[in-house]
């Protein structure tokens, strides 16, 4: 019955896709799938430090309601990131720090929550990556609603079970499925562009000449 129902996760990236794109910068991600792509600039990071990489065991929450996070829990496999649709919804916390005790214990990778959290000073103390939309001290409800391993939104970023979930300071993004050997290879070409512009920077030598053109290009006309 929609609303209420618990499915299997059929795919997931490979390890070996979670592992490469744990040392890519988010923001490089993000160009290479042409910037069309992301959970809105409210999912921002709560702990400390640490990057975020791993497949989506999703959860579609009723908002202020966390029974199907709990059993989310239990469910995931060492290595998933719990990603939660809970509407953006910030009057009742989702999780707190209880919860994300129990998900470390269970080698969870993170969460990333459309919702508030709670127990901010011991979470952004620690180094386990959490990423939501607000605070509040006000406490969940447990009675459901709620789905498991359904496709979810966030804020218009569609994530699907076993999709790529990637995250550092800058914020969170979702890989599809289908989509992360390409944009691994586009990622790996711009990292090593962005090493050849760093090293031009430093030595001086960096072409700016393309500011003019595409002025020139766009009628600008001006004192220099």
């Amino acid at each position: 019955m929609v609303g209420f129902q618990i499915l299997q996760r059929r795919r997931q990236v490979d390890a070996r896709y979670v592992q490469a794109f744990a040392d890519i910068p988010v923001a490089n991600v993000s160009d290479c799938m042409s910037r069309m792509t992301a959970g809105g600039a409210s999912l921002r990071p709560f702990h400390a430090k640490g990057v975020l990489a791993g497949p989506a065991l999703t959860v579609k929450a009723r908002p202020g309601d966390n029974l199907l996070i709990h059993k989310a829990i239990h469910l995931a496999e060492p290595g998933d990131v719990i990603v939660v649709d809970g509407g953006g919804d910030l009057t009742n916390a989702l999780i707190g720090e209880l919860m994300v005790a129990t998900a470390i214990k269970k080698g969870i990778a993170g969460f990333v929550l459309n919702g508030a959290i709670r127990d901010v000073d011991a979470i952004g103390a620690g180094s386990f990556p959490v990423y939501a939309a607000g605070v509040t001290h006000r406490g969940p409800y447990k009675d459901g609603p709620g789905e498991i391993n359904v496709a979810i939104a966030l804020n218009g970023m569609v994530v699907e079970p076993g999709d790529l979930i990637v995250g550092d300071a800058d914020g969170v993004l979702c890989v599809p499925y289908d989509a992360v050997n390409e944009v691994l290879d586009a990622a790996k070409r711009k990292g090593a562009a962005e090493q050849v512009t760093m090293r031009e920077i430093e030595e001086g030598r960096l072409d700016i000449a393309w500011i003019d053109a595409t002025l020139g290009r766009l009628g600008w006309k001006g004192d220099q």
